[in-house]
């Protein structure tokens, strides 16, 4: 290995460092409390050697934030190849994204800024729309199959979002006051009821 690969591969080692410290401060302190000094004592270099790799700690978490999207996508993806409805697929994709919230909370407060300033602001990517656009494509399939106006589909798919995400971050931002009937049966019931309605 050449002078020139060694140092590459350190650079990328050290960059994975940085990342990873990150996130893990984060699941122990929470996003919050991270600072651009606290990683650089978490992986034992100066602060200068993280601002080498990263301007401040908002590229960092943009960076984290591209990373939890990317999985989440892989995640939705294989809901939808189970099975072959587009009822079926709509239900998994919805169930998919909720074990991802809830199995990945830190993750998914950082990806949409719940608790916090939503990071990446002007810099989205493709993998921050692949929920909407994984349910509008179920959402017209069933309008298109039930023989409706598919003009709608557009608006109802994006209502169906907005009420799975803001009960999952009711849940996730208010555990302390909320009813205790708000739960994932709760969702169910409103995706069957969305279904229904197409």
């Amino acid at each position: 290995m050449g002078l020139h690969e060694r140092r590459q591969r350190e650079k990328e080692s050290i960059r994975a460092s940085i990342l990873q410290a990150a996130f893990t401060l984060a699941k122990s302190e929470g996003w919050a409390s991270l600072s651009m000094r606290k990683i650089a004592d978490a992986i034992e270099y100066s602060a200068p050697v993280v601002y080498d790799y990263f301007e401040n700690k908002e590229a960092i978490l943009f960076e984290i934030s591209l990373d939890g999207f990317h999985k989440l996508h892989i995640e939705l993806l294989k809901a939808q190849q189970k099975h072959s409805t587009p009822e079926e697929q709509l239900l998994a994709i919805v169930d998919a994204y909720w074990n991802f919230a809830f199995n990945n909370k830190e993750y998914y407060q950082l990806m949409f800024g719940l608790g916090m300033q939503c990071c990446g602001k002007g810099q989205m990517k493709k993998e921050f729309s692949s929920f909407q656009e994984l349910i509008y494509e179920c959402t017209y399939n069933i309008i298109e199959k039930n023989g409706s106006n598919t003009d709608n589909a557009c608006h109802m798919s994006h209502a169906l979002f907005s009420a799975v995400h803001g009960m999952i971050s009711i849940m996730m931002m208010r555990t302390g006051d909320i009813p205790s009937t708000m739960n994932k049966s709760t969702l169910d019931e409103t995706v069957s009821s969305f279904i229904k309605s197409l």
